[in-house]
């Protein structure tokens, strides 16, 4: 099943932005569902393949992140484990987890909103899908609509408080 995007976003087609956005569109979701609010969109060939938001606290299951359930997604997507020439857009920085299986997915690019420097796994605070001791490394970009993405978190943990 190949998923859509969402055609009224504003920035352009295939763009960094206009996945983000879908991203956002998730992160918001997990929000209005109380889970901390981190969205993920798999893309490959331009295609939607996996789009998520976070579900722990639904599913009871503390591998329930955005990205996993995204991987997992476009894996059942594709017919395979392997996600070569797929692109991960996520709003904050992964952890080391979900860091672990973009290198086992094979997955060739990241993209990411919000770095996150008490758990980030991408360059924050380390730098597991860049590591040459691997057999796999991935592209990094951060920073791709940080202000959203930081203030989509922040807002939810101040009403927390």
């Amino acid at each position: 099943m190949i998923l859509e995007p969402d055609r009224t976003i504003r920035p352009a087609p295939g763009s960094h932005e206009y996945f983000m956005e879908l991203a956002l569109r998730e992160a918001a979701r997990a929000s209005e569902a109380d889970e901390v609010p981190v969205g993920a969109v798999l893309v490959a060939g331009g295609q939607v393949l996996g789009r998520a938001h976070n579900q722990r606290e639904t599913l009871r299951d503390p591998t329930a992140h955005a990205e996993m359930i995204a991987l997992t997604q476009a894996s059942g997507a594709l017919g395979s484990w392997r996600l070569e020439g797929a692109t991960l857009y996520v709003t904050l920085e992964p952890c080391a987890m979900c860091a672990g299986a973009l290198v086992l997915a094979r997955v060739e690019r990241l993209v990411f909103g919000a770095a996150d420097p008490k758990a980030g796994a991408c360059g924050s605070l380390f730098d597991i899908v860049r590591d040459a001791r691997l057999n796999h490394r991935l592209d990094v970009v951060g920073g791709i609509l940080e202000p959203a993405c930081s203030a989509l978190l922040r807002d939810f943990f101040r009403g927390k408080r």
